[in-house]
């Protein structure tokens, strides 16, 4: 079949080309050559069905690869090279939080960084890079440059990415504290209102703002009737002048005569220049009255559009995915949606002296009607469970992933005391929402514009502890693309 990632490639400008050209050469040699044993390094793709829109990403630091998974398994595959000792890339659970075509660090000599998705603001991407078979990156994850462009192209912000010690697959599971969606129908005509009524408050914008255009041209038409019935009057007053001029020097009856008859015109051209500006004057204070009624009008149309804008986006919002977070240390429940934090609550974890792991529960898809999902759980290891990052097993990408034990996790689950009032505060769950239920407490990682960062205690986290956390806008050589909204519209399905 013809797999769904594959896309044209976008073009790279001047050296940039030279530079990946150069890269993907030494790339191809070190494949044929089976160099630094760094095991399978082909781009594997699922070839029995048609590949869905991808849910979550998952890195084995041990295997030194990232599996792309959809709703019903594994679409993509391929070889990565993670943080070398010292940097190493830290295990955990993340998500994009922001993408990058063309990328230059603001770290390491202004390198090059293809295909860039973050998944924390101190640093830590995804992206295109060099390959040689073993951990040697500085923290972020290296994929191949075409599977980097290619996976750029399919994922959305706010895209699981499980960084894991070993290499873990999802496992179906079924259970009653796992969330079920609440009706959706009426949410969605709701968020489709809103959006229909922001969409006419910015028309009456535009529209506010194209009569204060036309009231001023018509404003300025008026000024220059002002100051043409000013220079008329000023013309008549001159006349008037000359004519009692006249008058004074008149030395006989006929010439005194023309003289009255002069003045006589001129007084009454005079009044009629002064009537004329009178009524020009009006005409400007009217004109004026209209542009100021338009500017109010328009000031008022703008607050009405904010108004709307901000109902259709939370509106919106409570169709984007959930995440949930729940920690055996802090004994809190946490919940975040669309980068943004909603509440946190006490719960209880029972026998909380005991550890109960990292589970990742994911809301896939909906079986049938509007409120059945399907969810999914992987679980990550601990280190002393699985071999020592950098030590990859010669064959090992042909490895299969280790499947997430859903009586593990559904032990997890049992021990979890929600209360009902919590319970009912929670968003409706939609696909892509998420559990997680963790021994680990929030990381100061997690914060404005990010889902929650979730780091392995126990594990190297040489590539996170050096880097200064940041936000967006602090990181140099961005180029912002349109990448604005959280995983769609309001209008689109959601299912």
């Amino acid at each position: 079949m013809t797999s769904r990632f594959t896309k044209p490639k976008r073009k790279l400008r001047g050296s940039g080309r030279l530079v990946v050209a150069a890269l993907a050469a030494l790339i191809a040699t070190e494949d044929h050559a089976g160099a630094g044993g760094r095991g399978e390094s082909r781009i594997d793709s699922a070839q029995s069905r048609i590949a869905g829109e991808p849910i979550m990403a998952i890195v084995s630091l041990r295997n030194q690869r990232i599996t792309v998974y959809d709703a019903h398994g594994w679409i993509l595959r391929a070889p990565v090279s993670s943080g070398q000792k010292g940097r190493e890339t830290p295990a955990g659970i993340f998500s994009i939080i922001q993408k990058e075509a063309e990328h230059y660090s603001n770290l390491y000599d202004d390198a090059y960084m293809p295909n860039m998705q973050r998944i924390t603001w101190s640093g830590i991407a995804l992206h295109g890079g060099l390959l040689p078979g073993h951990p040697a990156s500085h923290g972020c994850v290296r994929m191949p440059f075409d599977f980097a462009e290619r996976l750029f192209d399919e994922t959305r912000l706010g895209l699981r990415v499980i960084v894991a010690p070993s290499d873990v697959a999802p496992t179906e599971l079924t259970h009653p504290a796992l969330f079920q969606s609440k009706p959706v129908a009426g949410v969605l005509a709701f968020a489709s209102a809103r959006a229909s009524e922001a969409d006419q408050a910015a028309r009456r914008v535009e529209q506010a703002k194209f009569a204060i255009v036309t009231a001023s041209r018509a404003t300025a038409q008026a000024m220059a009737s002002v100051r043409l019935a000013e220079t008329l009057r000023l013309r008549a007053q001159a006349r008037l002048a000359s004519a009692d001029s006249a008058l004074v020097s008149a030395t006989s009856a006929e010439a005194r005569q023309q003289a009255e008859d002069a003045k006589a015109q001129a007084v009454a051209g005079l009044a009629e220049r002064q009537e004329n500006l009178a009524a020009a004057k009006a005409d400007l204070q009217a004109k004026q009255d209209s542009v100021k009624a338009a500017r109010e009008a328009a000031a008022a149309a703008e607050n009405e559009r904010a108004a709307a804008a901000e109902a259709a986006r939370q509106a919106a919002r409570e169709l984007e995915p959930v995440s949930v977070l729940v920690s055996r240390t802090t004994q809190r429940l946490y919940v975040r949606q669309a980068f943004e934090p909603v509440f946190d609550s006490p719960i209880t974890v029972t026998d909380a002296d005991r550890p109960i792991g990292t589970h990742v529960f994911t809301a896939m898809e909906r079986t049938s009607g509007d409120a059945e999902i399907r969810w999914n759980v992987v679980s990550l290891e601990h280190r002393d469970t699985v071999e020592p990052q950098g030590r990859v097993r010669a064959g090992s990408g042909r490895d299969e992933p280790k499947p997430a034990d859903a009586d593990n996790a559904k032990a997890a689950l049992d021990r979890i005391i929600i209360p009902k009032d919590v319970l009912d505060r929670i968003p409706g769950i939609v696909p892509r929402s998420s559990l997680i239920v963790t021994d680990e407490p929030l990381t100061s990682e997690t914060g404005k514009g990010t889902d929650f960062v979730v780091l392995l205690s126990g594990e190297p986290q040489g590539g996170i502890k050096f880097r200064k956390r940041g936000s967006g806008t602090e990181f140099g050589n961005v180029r912002p693309r349109a990448y604005q909204t959280y995983w769609r519209s309001p209008a689109a399905p959601f299912w």
